[in-house]
């Protein structure tokens, strides 16, 4: 495809946590052979450091402070500024980066994979939007996740002729099988009929209407993921009386053998700020079935109703603890939608697959073919 360089722009990079954090190092692990790939996120602390990660080189620019969970990092535009990529793959959203990379004056082909609108942080838009569109006006093409996202973005409507839809996607034998005596283990401490989240602790993850829903449910939510709301969670788990049935357990190295210790998955996420849900994959990829919500984004086109687990109407409590019971009390129903999932990874979500569309459309965009050059003036407003 010619001589291939990119400059990925992240908000941070593993091991953070987090579904676009999950995703950019599954890309970058599997682009990296072919061609001349560099890694720049925001770092944790003020210093800026340097590593090599998996084989994949990883900057990590200072952060003078965060404002909304958003990373303000002065050293970011001009390391933009300093890079001979000829392609520039910035990711959504990511104020500082996207500002960054305006005030670099970077003259590489761009990329954006625009992983969410932002729709909590009202008054952060006001002053992001026009950033988001100036940057959006620049991009030979944009990725996104699914038909479903794009047609309901507000933001995407006028960029529509450049936008590609290409699914996330995991390495589905990472997560097919586990050590029996690991499950044993969990099992043996959190009892056969546990029901596990996976993602962080945040307002758009919706575990405050899981552990609503844990009242009515006959058996034990475990959580892997750490954030802000833990405390809130508690203190919801206490006033729920549930306590005893709910455990957050923070980070946890290998989620793996919790997959296959659960006999179900639940994502109660509730705000479209949940675009994908990848961890659904990592769940199917398991054979676990999915309880996910009727969100206005592609959350419900990742795991079907009546095909790879039930889907419920967001944040109700009942709704999520009636299909978590039905399932738990239908293993056989259970393990028909588990498999019909696991199926439904390696068929359509495969990491193989998303690398080489994404590969295809950097050869197409560096030989001025991509989506924009196709779409003529079309949404340049």
């Amino acid at each position: 495809m010619g001589e291939f360089s990119v400059l990925q722009v992240g908000k941070f990079y593993p091991p953070d946590e987090g579904g676009m954090e999950t995703h950019l190092e599954g890309l970058c692990r599997h682009i990296s052979g072919a061609g001349r790939l560099e890694v720049l996120v925001s770092a944790r602390g003020r210093q800026t450091t340097h590593e090599i990660r998996d084989g994949v080189s990883v900057t990590r620019a200072g952060t003078l402070a965060t404002v909304r969970s958003a990373p303000v990092c002065p050293d970011l535009w001009r390391r933009m500024r300093a890079s001979r990529a000829n392609i520039v793959h910035l990711h959504h959203p990511n104020p500082s980066a996207f500002l960054a990379y305006l005030m670099s004056g970077h003259r590489g082909r761009l990329i954006v994979t625009y992983h969410s609108d932002v729709v909590q942080q009202r008054w952060l838009n006001v002053v992001y939007e026009p950033i988001v569109r100036a940057v959006l006006r620049r991009a030979d093409a944009i990725i996104v996740s699914s038909q479903e996202y794009m047609d309901t973005s507000p933001m995407l409507q006028r960029y529509r002729d450049r936008c590609e839809v290409i699914p996330m996607a995991i390495e589905p034998d990472r997560f097919a099988t586990a050590d029996p005596r690991e499950v044993a283990e969990i099992r043996r401490r959190f009892g056969d009929r546990i029901v596990l989240a996976v993602g962080r602790l945040v307002y758009y993850k919706g575990l405050e209407f899981l552990i609503r829903a844990m009242p009515g449910v006959r058996g034990h939510a475990l959580v892997i993921g750490q954030g802000p709301m833990r405390e809130a969670l508690l203190a919801e788990a206490e006033a729920a009386g549930v306590a005893d049935r709910v455990t957050l357990l923070g980070h946890v190295e290998d989620p793996v053998p919790y997959y296959h210790a659960a006999r179900v998955f639940a994502l109660p996420s509730h705000l479209r700020s949940e675009a994908f849900g990848i961890v659904q994959l990592e769940a199917m990829a398991a054979g676990l079935p999915v309880v996910n919500s009727r969100i206005p984004s592609g959350v419900s086109g990742v795991s079907l109703d009546g095909v790879t687990g039930i889907t419920v109407s967001p944040g109700e409590p009942d709704a999520l603890a009636a299909a978590i019971n039905a399932l738990l009390d239908d293993p056989a129903r259970a393990a028909r939608l588990g498999a019909a999932g696991r199926r439904r990874v390696a068929e359509r979500y495969s990491l193989e697959s998303m690398t080489e569309r994404t590969l295809a459309l950097y050869a197409r965009v560096l030989a001025g073919e991509g989506p924009r050059s196709r779409g003529g003036a079309r949404g340049r407003a």
